[in-house]
């Protein structure tokens, strides 16, 4: 394995240039036209890594980025949009300082996307059969997948292995994340005149309060679950009642059960006032991705760092979910955060390590050819 590491580090100026590319292609997740752009640069990017057309698709309006067969026994997973808006390159430009390459973007998950392409293009160098592997990038996983997630189900018919390159923790690959549920919940009141009579009304502002405060006991601190009211709007003039109050809420867990149990309690609560009605919008989102669906590819990896010379990796457990979460719930082993080593997601010190993506490179090439020997299933 030492071969491939020193290919590995060779390709390092290459892998820094695509990197520049991709951070200097904007491509935010509600901009489809600049998303469309991103993808068209990616396939052509990866055509060139690999030598063999990269193709892009456009799902409910969301183009997506594939490689290789459509149903591979080993997927690659990532994402090509981002949380910045078109012009933050402006503010934040992609550029390479010492060892840490900056911009939009760049952490999460760009360089990640690259350490993927460079992982692959190592594999073909040396002769490995890649015709399993497959490529698959979306463009909408930022705000939920929801246009991507068909795909990238169906993309999983005979896939033994999910490799997601989001960015790692610290350099600590994901073997768990939390379960993502969100509601918003509309409660429906009546106007009044707030001076002249307001028990005519039914106060929403009120229902949403305490509804609210019923939330506060729905957490469970020794599961890890977590119930958060995030964004709330109510009212229309300072002295009318409100007819209408809309909140956001946010529930995290790391079991299923956990998510189901708070479910039923989103769903069952009783309103304040007798004649108030509640609407509920969305649900349980993405389930959690459980630390038995990533064992034995950590155990792989762990074993692929040993024999490249790198490190002992470590892993983690986190509260944000990715696509990930939804491979590992369709029942196929899933190892995440093989992507950039750096930090500031969704930050203006976002940040990668060039060198350590020629050793992340070489560590997914080393996985991938252990998938593909069915080690995982040893």
């Amino acid at each position: 394995m030492t071969t491939t590491l020193a290919s590995a580090n060779a390709l390092l100026p290459k892998m820094v240039e695509s990197v520049h590319l991709l951070v200097s292609t904007e491509s935010p997740t509600n901009d489809l036209a600049a998303c469309a752009h991103l993808a068209d640069v990616a396939a052509k990017l990866t055509s060139e890594w690999l030598g063999s057309p990269a193709r892009v698709e456009v799902h409910d309006g969301c183009p997506v980025v594939r490689w290789g067969p459509e149903h591979p026994e080993i997927l690659l997973l990532g994402h090509l949009d981002t949380v910045w808006p078109v012009g933050t390159l402006v503010r934040l430009p992609s550029q390479l300082i010492d060892d840490q390459m900056t911009g939009p973007g760049v952490f999460d998950m760009k360089a990640g996307i690259v350490q993927a392409l460079a992982a692959v293009s190592l594999l073909i160098a040396e002769g490995a059969d890649v015709g399993a592997v497959g490529i698959l990038l979306t463009t909408d996983e930022e705000t939920g997948s929801r246009a991507s997630r068909k795909v990238i189900a169906g993309a999983l018919t005979s896939a033994s292995a999910v490799l997601v390159f989001e960015p790692s923790a610290s350099g600590a690959l994901k073997t768990e994340r939390k379960g993502t549920s969100w509601y918003r919940i509309k409660f429906h009141g009546r106007a009044a005149h707030a001076g002249l009579d307001p028990e005519r009304g039914v106060n929403a502002t009120v229902e949403a309060a305490a509804f609210v405060m019923a939330t506060q006991s729905w957490g469970n601190q020794d599961a890890g679950t977590t119930v958060t009211p995030t964004l709330l709007n109510a009212g229309t003039t300072a002295n009318t009642v409100p007819f209408l109050a809309e909140l956001t809420l946010d529930v995290r867990a790391w079991s299923a059960g956990e998510q189901q149990r708070v479910d039923s309690c989103v769903r069952n609560w009783q309103g304040a006032h007798p004649e108030a009605r509640i609407e509920i919008d969305g649900g349980i989102d993405r389930p959690p991705l459980e630390l038995s669906t990533s064992t034995a590819l950590f155990a792989i990896a762990q074993q692929v760092a040993h024999e490249l010379g790198l490190p002992e990796l470590q892993s983690c457990a986190v509260g944000g979910a990715s696509d990930g979460n939804l491979t590992a719930a369709a029942g196929i082993p899933t190892l995440d955060g093989l992507g950039a080593v750096g930090d500031g997601a969704h930050a203006d010190h976002e940040w990668a390590s060039v060198s350590a993506m020629a050793e992340r490179a070489a560590l997914t090439a080393g996985i991938i050819m252990a998938a593909l020997n069915g080690e995982i299933n040893d």
